[in-house]
């Protein structure tokens, strides 16, 4: 062994990674963006769940139900369905995570003394969402309850009369499996992982080999290339979905309650936007190594920030905000609802028309700049 040799080596690599200029910002600037989404995501509490209450009742009580959720920093109001079938439509749109019930009669029953119950219904297509919410509405209840009917005995020991209790009823996935959850997420996750590490390395492979210029001396167009190269990947990629799908389905026994029409349309509407990222990824890399390094930049934040890993109500304002710029999360919302809660496009035209917005639009960046590069 000679050290000689070995610092020659430890330059040679050190130069070749100061050339490499698309390389090196991903190398310096992935540890740090990890660590402010996983310290912003990781250690912050859910807040901000979208709440809507159904309030028979109209009382000074019902009212200080409502407040409560409100102020207590974890719930945002953001509907106030009429009736049940209200509630029902709001849920299955993911307008809302948790709806309350309040009874008619409410108000009177509290003045009286009397037990009362509040109806609390919580979408468990998302079940860490789902858990959440469930137990902080559990806990607001039950401190409402020792407020309702505090003693009037000075002797702490003398108990309440009357109680107000949570009933609790979960849709869509009432046990709340989180295989529920996440073998539908993994359609999407296959999907925009497959289709666009495949499209990026396939490119910069024929670049680096040099068989790209061989291939345009031939009678070959730039539009035969690109369809040429787009077709087989988007049909091995729904190969593996349809694989996920029936693994999923059939040995996992999660329930398919949906319509294979808006899950196949929700689907080839978000594998554009993968094809035009792989397409965009193509473009800054020259070498196999700088794709698959870009590839997993890119993929990193739209992991965390979609609700794929981390409940989007968990994220500080300004992060929240960001998510409505990543299209997984519309493709999320979408499988999950079609999945257990049978969503159709009226409930989901929302999250359809958002990620139709996205996907074509990076699509068609991808396919102009790539065509541009092509004609080079």
């Amino acid at each position: 062994m000679s050290w000689r040799r070995i610092r020659f080596l430890v330059w040679k690599e050190f130069t070749q990674i100061r050339r490499d200029k698309a390389m090196l910002p991903i190398l310096f600037v992935m540890p740090l963006l990890q660590l402010i989404l996983f310290g912003y995501v990781v250690g912050s509490d859910v807040r901000n769940l979208k709440l809507a209450v159904l309030d028979n009742d109209h009382s000074v009580q019902s009212q200080r139900v409502v407040d409560t959720f409100t102020g207590s920093g974890y719930f945002t109001l953001v509907a106030q369905p009429s009736n049940e079938a209200g509630v029902k439509q709001v849920l299955d749109g993911s307008q809302a995570i948790i709806a309350l019930e309040i009874p008619k009669g409410f108000g009177s029953a509290i003045q009286a003394r009397q037990a009362e119950q509040i109806g609390v219904v919580i979408d468990g297509s998302d079940s860490r969402t789902g858990n959440v919410a469930a137990g902080y509405a559990q806990g607001i209840i039950a401190n409402l309850s020792n407020q309702f009917y505090a003693s009037p005995s000075a002797n702490p020991n003398v108990p309440a009369v009357g109680a107000v209790d949570a009933r609790l009823r979960i849709l869509y996935n009432p046990t709340l499996r989180a295989v529920n959850t996440m073998v539908p997420a993994l359609l999407a996750l296959v999907l925009l992982m497959s289709t666009q590490n495949l499209m990026a390395m396939a490119i910069v492979k024929e670049r680096e080999r040099g068989t790209l210029e061989q291939l345009f001396v031939t009678p070959i167009g730039r539009s035969d290339y690109l369809f040429g190269k787009l077709i087989p990947y988007i049909g091995i990629a729904m190969i593996q979905v349809l694989i996920t799908g029936v693994v999923g389905v059939l040995w996992f026994q999660v329930p398919f309650r949906g319509s294979l029409l808006v899950l196949f349309l929700g689907l080839m509407l978000f594998m554009l936007s993968a094809l035009g990222l792989g397409m965009i990824i193509s473009l800054m890399s020259r070498t196999r190594q700088q794709a698959q390094q870009t590839s997993q930049f890119l993929q990193m934040p739209s992991m965390m920030l979609s609700g794929f890993m981390f409940p989007i109500a968990a994220f500080p304002t300004w992060l929240y905000y960001l998510t409505f710029l990543i299209p997984l999360r519309y493709i999320l919302v979408i499988v999950r609802s079609n999945f257990l809660k049978g969503s159709g496009m009226a409930a989901l035209w929302p999250q359809f028309l958002a990620m139709a917005l996205f996907s074509i639009g990076i699509f068609f960046l991808g396919l102009s700049r790539f065509q541009k590069r092509l004609a080079d």
